[in-house]
């Protein structure tokens, strides 16, 4: 993982038969979501159900990886592994698909973090077969 002042830290993540695409996707760059087949809605976090019908029927597709800043956060202060990454920017990102997803922007100046900023999904591997989603500003 990147030692960069403006990423989190993370631990590797729980990899279970529920979760395996998504973060099988990771690390190939690729940002895969479930969608309920029964309603259509599109689930985060990644799980064998819809949260919306209670279907069980649910498949997997490849999501663009793009969505906008919908709120966000910059933390200049931060307690045991956290203090090494001031400044950070925590945001919720409200992707192309629907989902809000609590998430970190990286390699972005803070001051030019806005909402409604368009963004793009970033993968960071962790060294244990997944990769950690991040997203970093679209520049034109």
């Amino acid at each position: 993982m990147t030692d960069a002042p403006d990423r989190l830290p993370a631990t590797t993540p729980d990899r279970d038969v529920d979760t395996r695409p998504f973060w099988t996707a990771t690390t190939e760059s690729r940002l895969a979501l479930p969608r309920c087949n029964s309603c259509e809605f599109v689930i985060w976090y990644p799980r064998a159900y819809c949260p919306a019908c209670h279907s069980t029927d649910v498949s997997w597709f490849d999501a663009s990886g793009n969505g906008t800043v919908y709120s966000y956060t910059i933390s200049r202060r931060g307690v045991g592994a956290f203090a090494k990454c001031t400044p950070y920017v925590l945001a919720y990102v409200e992707l192309d698909e629907g989902p809000r997803v609590l998430t970190n922007i990286v390699d972005t100046e803070l001051g030019s973090v806005r909402i409604g900023q368009r963004v793009t999904a970033v993968f960071e591997p962790t060294g244990e077969d997944a990769a950690l989603l991040r997203f970093r500003a679209v520049t034109s």
